[in-house]
């Protein structure tokens, strides 16, 4: 057997079984199935070529350095991490105060609106003295989508999943717990 300079550690009991799960499994991403083929091939004592092509991969050198990084990261390593491209500029901090000044409402004189659109929320995260100078429109709408919120033809933002109604009582806020079920792991517009 060839020697690793990084060789898998031994598998947990819980680790197998959700590895084992994942590579079974038909409505899995394909990339996560790969990388818990190749990784269970790996743990059977393939070599990383061998895993490899298990795995419907070319290059051993890829599965050793996802060995790598399950043996650091744990079954986190099954996970897409970005593929190049742009780098990520706005990340978790910019992104919630996005979503900070999306939920404060407008001021009609200062921001010059009743109701936010990209634009004007756009302007008010610009003009802000803690704002995001150069956010873009695109990237306040793909935070808008992550947080579950949806354009409607009121031309205004909803919560996805939390709706009013009317009741004998008066008006009611109504939320579906099974919004994020629903909606589903799409990454855009749907």
């Amino acid at each position: 057997m060839q020697r690793h300079k990084d060789p898998l550690r031994p598998l947990a009991a819980a680790e197998r079984s959700a590895l084992e799960q994942v590579a079974r499994a038909s409505s899995e991403r394909a990339d996560r199935v790969a990388r818990a083929k190749a990784l269970l091939a790996v743990a059977t004592g393939a070599r990383f070529t061998d895993a490899a092509r298990v795995a419907g991969r070319r290059s051993g050198d890829t599965v050793a350095q996802l060995v790598s990084r399950f043996n650091t990261d744990g079954l986190a390593a099954l996970a897409p991490r970005h593929g190049g491209g742009a780098p990520v500029v706005y990340d978790a901090p910019p992104r919630e105060r996005i979503l900070r000044e999306f939920r404060r409402p407008p001021d009609r004189e200062q921001d010059g609106t009743a109701t936010w659109s990209l634009t004007t929320l756009q302007r008010a995260l610009r003009r802000a003295p803690d704002g995001l100078p150069t956010v873009s429109t695109w990237t306040i709408l793909q935070t808008l989508w992550d947080a579950g919120y949806t354009w409607q033809e009121r031309r205004t933002w909803c919560h996805t999943g939390t709706v009013l109604r009317k009741r004998k009582a008066g008006v009611v806020t109504v939320t579906d717990p099974e919004t994020a079920e629903k909606r589903g792991p799409s990454n855009g517009r749907t």
